[in-house]
């Protein structure tokens, strides 16, 4: 049990560091999309280090387990675990969105040691998912593929096809994780295209669905171990904050794609300091 809360408490630490990581790198680049990098901070975390199995030495180990960030203006966080999980060295995290930059603003696989699929054109990254399960599966190798989704590109019916499809072929190997923070670029869910029942939605689809707080650590790894134990494709729905950790910036749809300024930036990692002394007390 002790051992059990050092991991999680380490996990947590890690997040708060990543968090940190993100609200710079955005800073320096004077450009990027904190919101929905912030809100999907924890997911990340629990996956790149309690979860997937992955060799950073060799990211095309052919049995590593995949990660898709099919919400790509995502990807600070998703190079910040990277950088931390040993793929490339942390320093790169600076240059992000400056050119010849391997991290661009958007996850490129011809550029960046450890990403699988290159996103941003939002709705495909369950599809390309679905391929790697299902050519997992035809291969006869043993892994497993995530997905993370935006709340907002379940509005692609291109998402809900693929849905269709990994449920008929029973791909027990695919995993997609939704950031469901209710806020997209032009507002609301529900003030663009509300999303309601999602639940009943992915359950309607055939998946086994499960619904967590997508920032309490211990029912994500709960959760990510059940995932592994299903017969079918699993959906989890995780409740989550935009601009988790920032409190200028949560619940605000305008941190969807805007840098802070020195002070906005000052004031960020003042809160995130204050947070990681509470997590070491």
């Amino acid at each position: 049990m002790a051992c059990h809360r050092q991991r999680v408490k380490d996990l947590k630490l890690m997040a708060n560091q990543i968090r940190r990581d993100v609200v710079e790198m955005i800073y320096r680049a004077n450009a990027g999309h904190p919101g929905g990098s912030l809100s999907c901070v924890d997911l990340v975390t629990a996956l790149y280090f309690a979860v997937m199995r992955l060799d950073p030495k060799r990211p095309a180990w052919p049995d590593r387990d995949r990660f898709i960030m099919s919400k790509g203006h995502g990807c600070p966080t998703w190079y910040a675990a990277l950088a931390h999980r040993g793929f490339f060295p942390r320093e790169e995290l600076w240059t992000l969105r400056q050119y010849p930059s391997i991290l661009q603003g958007h996850p490129d696989m011809k550029k960046t040691p450890g990403v699988d699929m290159t996103s941003g054109s939002l709705g495909h990254g369950l599809s390309a998912g679905l391929g790697m399960a299902l050519g997992a599966k035809l291969n006869g190798q043993d892994f497993n593929v995530y997905v993370l989704l935006g709340d907002g590109e379940l509005q692609e019916g291109l998402v809900w096809e693929a849905a269709m499809a990994a449920s008929q072929l029973r791909l027990d190997n695919l995993v997609t994780i939704v950031d469901y923070n209710g806020l997209q670029l032009d507002g609301t869910l529900g003030e663009v295209i509300g999303l309601e029942p999602l639940v009943d939605k992915w359950r309607s689809f055939g998946w086994t669905v499960f619904e967590i707080d997508g920032h309490d650590m211990e029912e994500i790894l709960s959760i990510c171990h059940r995932a592994r134990k299903t017969s079918t494709p699993v959906a989890i729905i995780a409740h989550t904050i935009k601009g988790k950790g920032v409190s200028y910036m949560e619940h605000q749809v305008g941190w969807h794609g805007a840098a802070p300024n020195e002070d906005q930036f000052k004031q960020a990692m003042a809160e995130l300091d204050e947070e990681r002394r509470g997590l070491i007390a």
